[in-house]
């Protein structure tokens, strides 16, 4: 279960205290088992000043409290503050990062589910696609919508995410995916034929909304699996 532990303080001398995590993120460098850090000041208080350190469970965060550069940063942090930090630790009962959650909801409805119509749910009105396998120019919502459905058509893939990870308003993905060509694509009859291949997409969220996406994955790899490029 992830552990995350809140340090609580107060200071006048915060670019001393974030020099001082800048000393254990060194000094820790290949032993520490902190995941994230966050140190954040109150905009209504200058002096209060919070850090969040997440770490892959208690067990761990133990470990890593037993580390002597640990003991070492915390007693340089006291002398920092206006007094004792304050500690809480949380187990973390929940932890939906909803980005994430967008993207997955994407795969599951538009590419496995092949619900083109879903498009226009999870999608901004302005939404841009950049697939260069199907356009050299950004495709619009609309045109998302009719040059996916043709590939949805012709291949009826089926995409596993084997990766998926999330900064800011960016979520990364990468795909293993597999389909059979039934359908004429692209003035390629049906072949029959199975394909596989991979790739990944990069997709920029906004207002709860997919706002972009970036793709790149093997057509090259698909059109040689159809027999349609030599090897």
């Amino acid at each position: 279960m992830t552990f995350v532990q809140v340090i609580d303080c107060r200071t006048q001398q915060v670019d001393a205290l974030n020099s001082l995590m800048d000393d254990w993120v060194e000094a820790t460098r290949g032993r520490r088992t902190a995941t994230h850090s966050i140190v954040a000041k109150d905009r209504s208080d200058a002096s209060h000043v919070v850090e969040i350190v997440e770490f892959p469970s208690y067990e761990e965060a133990m470990r890593n409290s037993h580390l002597p550069e640990t003991d070492r940063i915390y007693r340089e942090l006291v002398a920092l503050c206006d007094g004792e930090p304050s500690f809480t630790d949380l187990d973390v009962v929940r932890d939906e990062q909803l980005n994430k959650a967008l993207v997955k909801e994407f795969f599951d409805r538009v590419v496995n589910g092949r619900d083109m119509e879903a498009l226009e749910e999870l999608c901004a009105a302005d939404y841009r696609e950049h697939d260069p396998s199907l356009s050299s120019e950004p495709l619009d919502l609309q045109g998302a919508k009719e040059q996916n459905g043709e590939l949805m058509d012709a291949f009826e893939p089926r995409v596993t995410l084997d990766r998926i990870v999330a900064e800011g308003d960016l979520v990364c993905v990468g795909i293993d995916f597999r389909g059979h060509h039934s359908r004429e694509y692209r003035g390629i009859p049906a072949t029959d034929r199975e394909m596989t291949g991979t790739g990944h997409a990069t997709f920029r969220c906004a207002d709860g909304k997919i706002a972009e996406s970036w793709w790149n994955w093997d057509e090259v790899g698909m059109l040689r699996q159809l027999g349609v490029l030599d090897t």
